[in-house]
C-alpha cells in the first residue's frame, strides 16, 4: 500500500520553488514534479496558472453503511436469529468478513477519522484522487514514467516483493480467520455465547479490511499488488468461502448441532446457508476480479509501477549530478 508519505509535489511551480532553496535535490524534484504536471494532469493548489485538483469524491457514506450493518448484526433481533438459525449466522459471518471490510475500504473514511492527514500534499494522495475523475490519468502516468526512461530494476523488484508479501500475509490472514470461524466448534459456540460475536467481528472486519486495502485504492492509499495479483487474491479469498459453503451443503448430518432453526429443517437451514455463502462474496469479489483482469489486458504498463519510478527518479542519487531545469544553463543575449 502506498501512502501520503511515499509521495512528494507533483507540481512543477511548487517543486520549482522547493528547488530553487534545496539545490540539486530540488531540482530532481522539479524535474519529476514537472514531468507529472505536463505529462499527467496533476496539479496542485498551490500551482500557479491552472486550477487546483479537485478532491476525491465524497464516499465515506459507504463507510456509515458498513458500520450501520455490523450494528445491526449484533443487536437483536438480528443478533438473536443468528444464535438459532444457520442461515442467519452464515449471513452474519459474509457481513464481517467480506461486506462491511468492502465498504469501509471504498469509503476510505481515513482523513475524516484523522488517520491521514486533511491536507495531503504527496503523490499517492494526488494519484488516488486523480483517478477518480480522469478514465486516461493511468495511461498518461504509464506514458510519462517511459518516456523519462526511468528504470531501475533493483529498486523495482524491492517495491514488488515487499507489495507481495504484505498482500500474501493479509490473503492468509483472512483465510485463517474465515476458516477458524467456520468450523463447527467456533460456530456451535456462537450460539451458546452472544458476546462471542464481539470477537468475531473484530476479528473478521480485520482481517477483511487488510485485504481489500491491498485490492481497492483506498485514497490515500495505494494498492501495491499488480492487477493480475489483485484479481488472484480475491479469487483465492472468494474460493475460501465458497469451499467452506461447499462442505456445508453437501453435508448430509447437521453440521452444527447447537442450531435448534425453529420451523426449518436442518437440510433446508442449510441450504439457504450455502447459498448465500456464494451470493455475497461472488458480489463483491468478481468485480475486483473482473476490473483488476481487464485493466491489465488493456494497459501496456503498470501505471502504478510507472508513478514509483518517478518517485524514485526524484531521490538523489550518489555519484551523479541531476539534470538541472531547463533555462538554467541558458545565456541571456
Amino acid at each position: 500500500m502506498v501512502g501520503a508519505g511515499d509521495g512528494l509535489d507533483c507540481t512543477g511551480a511548487g517543486a520549482g520553488r522547493q528547488g530553487a532553496g534545496a539545490g540539486r535535490h530540488g531540482a530532481r524534484a522539479w524535474a519529476t514534479g514537472s514531468v507529472l504536471t505536463r505529462n499527467c494532469g496533476i496539479l496542485s493548489p498551490m500551482s500557479d496558472g491552472g486550477p487546483a485538483l479537485a478532491r476525491p469524491h465524497r464516499r465515506t457514506w459507504l463507510a456509515a453503511v458498513a458500520v450501520i450493518l455490523i450494528v445491526i448484526c449484533l443487536v437483536p433481533p438480528a443478533g438473536s436469529y443468528a444464535r438459532r438459525y444457520v442461515f442467519a449466522e452464515s449471513l452474519q459471518f459474509v457481513l464481517f468478513a467480506v461486506a462491511a471490510p468492502a465498504l469501509l475500504a471504498l469509503g476510505a473514511p481515513w482523513r475524516t477519522l484523522g488517520l491521514a492527514r486533511p491536507d495531503v500534499r504527496g503523490l499517492a494522495g494526488r494519484v488516488a484522487g486523480q483517478r477518480q475523475h480522469d478514465p486516461g490519468f493511468r495511461r498518461r502516468v504509464s506514458g510519462a514514467g517511459s518516456r523519462r526512461g526511468v528504470s531501475d530494476p533493483g529498486s523495482r523488484r524491492r517495491v514488488s516483493g515487499w507489495g507481495f508479501g504484505r498482500g500474501v500475509v493479509a490473503l492468509l490472514a483472512f483465510i485463517a480467520a474465515a476458516i477458524g470461524w467456520r468450523l463447527p466448534v467456533s460456530v456451535d459456540a456462537l450460539a451458546t455465547q452472544p458476546g462471542l460475536a464481539v470477537l468475531e467481528m473484530v476479528t473478521l472486519a480485520g482481517a477483511g479490511t487488510a485485504l481489500w486495502l491491498e485490492l481497492v485504492e483506498s485514497p490515500p492509499l495505494l494498492p501495491r499488488l499488480s492487477g493480475p495479483l489483485r484479481a488472484s487474491f480475491a479469487a483465492l479469498a472468494m474460493w475460501t468461502i465458497w469451499i467452506l459453503a461447499y462442505i456445508l451443503g453437501f453435508s448430509q448430518v447437521a453440521w452444527f448441532t447447537a442450531y435448534r432453526h425453529p420451523g426449518l429443517s436442518t437440510a433446508a437451514d442449510q441450504q439457504i446457508a450455502t447459498g448465500i455463502l456464494w451470493a455475497i462474496p461472488a458480489l463483491c469479489f468478481i468485480p475486483v476480479v473482473y476490473v483488476a483482469a481487464m485493466t491489465w489486458l488493456r494497459d501496456t504498463e503498470d501505471p502504478d509501477e510507472g508513478l514509483r519510478e518517478l518517485v524514485r527518479a526524484a531521490r538523489p542519487q550518489r555519484g551523479r549530478w541531476p539534470r538541472p531545469p531547463r533555462g538554467w544553463d541558458s545565456h541571456s543575449t
